[in-house]
């Protein structure tokens, strides 16, 4: 939370330059006549953040919004409003105009629906669940108005013979693990090569003990990974892994009792820890949906191309990761990756600069 803390402005300077390069431009035309384009804003958007990351997903919406000279209204996740109305309380005294920014808490089905419906909200930008944006974009498109959805998830990380072993286990993790699993390019398949599967899995477990080890107070800096959300997110987790046929060699079920690290007690939260499974079929629900928790499955590839048709084998189509230390391969499966982002020998990496996109294919985008 602390990096992601800092990294905030860098939205907020982008946009604000990018506002000052942006030109009108002329456009060729026959006759004597003048033909320019210009950029004009939309009028009021409506944005719906999610829990996960609650203040730097809702920064991400709101500086180009308001860059581009749009009214914007925030209608936070009830269950973390509170940064983003701080933040409200900050963009006060930085004399953004009264009217142009507003924070709505409230419940999805009811404050986010009356949002969404007004005739005067021209454009909806949402990231949450696949089953929230299809119920969002059934009304946005009675209104024909612009609609923009970052919806599920189910992140394959392809793991090549030929990696740097300790830095892909070390970024598998973190793909992985960081913010208990709840984000929506969490890494959720481990595909692993045939030569390097066995040995990767050892190293591997070893790094989840050791994440299961560090894990207490959340306020503690030293914790190694926090609670999930809610009880009601801990029971949907565990439902999933109680109903798969894989098998089971790491967590799986809701912590309790008393943590190694600080002596905090497990039953304040709702903790669940890092899971791993093998032996999964493709047809197996955890292999197909997305579970939004720390939860892993494994599988073992033999070649290249056996690897792309099982991180490809996904209805969603937001991110992936590759770990090779061979450059002409990680241009080449990055181009057959069916995702809007592809990172290579690294995870979580964001920019200003870089669209967050969703392979339309897949996902609506």
């Amino acid at each position: 939370m602390k990096a992601q803390l800092q990294r905030l402005p860098e939205w907020l300077d982008y946009f604000a330059a990018l506002l000052r390069t942006t030109q009108a431009f002329a456009a060729p035309t026959q006759g004597n006549l003048p033909n320019y384009v210009q950029r004009v804003p939309l009028g009021v958007v409506a944005q719906i953040t999610p829990f996960n990351h609650p203040l730097l997903i809702a920064v991400k919406k709101m500086a180009p919004a308001l860059a581009a000279g749009n009214s914007v209204i925030v209608k936070p996740s009830e269950l973390a409003p509170i940064t983003i109305l701080e933040f409200a309380e900050m963009a006060k005294e930085a004399k953004i105009p009264s009217g142009v920014l507003h924070i709505l808490p409230g419940y999805g089905p009811g404050t986010g629906i009356e949002i969404v419906r007004h005739p005067l909200v021209r454009k909806v930008d949402v990231t949450a669940s696949t089953q929230t944006g299809r119920a969002i974009g059934s009304v946005v498109g009675s209104n024909i108005v612009a609609y923009t959805a970052e919806l599920g998830g189910k992140t394959p990380i392809i793991i090549f013979n030929d990696a740097d072993l300790v830095a892909a286990i070390n970024g598998t993790a973190f793909a992985s693990f960081i913010a208990s699993g709840q984000t929506c390019v969490s890494g959720a398949r481990i595909l692993i090569q045939d030569e390097i599967y066995d040995k990767f899995m050892v190293l591997f477990l070893e790094k989840i003990d050791t994440i299961r080890r560090g894990m207490g107070n959340p306020l503690n800096p030293k914790s190694s990974m926090g609670t999930v959300i809610s009880s009601h997110h801990s029971q949907r987790i565990e439902g999933m892994v109680e109903r798969t046929s894989g098998t089971i060699l790491r967590g799986g079920e809701p912590m309790s009792g008393i943590s190694e690290l600080d002596g905090f007690d497990f039953s304040k939260g709702s903790f669940f820890p890092p899971t791993v499974i093998t032996n999964i079929s493709v047809e197996d629900e955890l292999w197909k949906e997305e579970i939004f928790g720390p939860v892993v499955v494994v599988k073992r590839f033999s070649d290249e191309a056996e690897g792309i048709c099982l991180a490809n084998d996904c209805k969603y189509g937001l991110g992936a990761g590759i770990w090779t230390s061979d450059l002409s391969r990680a241009h080449r499966v990055a181009a057959e990756m069916e995702a809007g982002i592809c990172w290579v020998n690294t995870h979580h990496r964001n920019d200003p600069s870089s669209p967050w996109y969703v392979v339309a294919t897949k996902c609506l985008s």
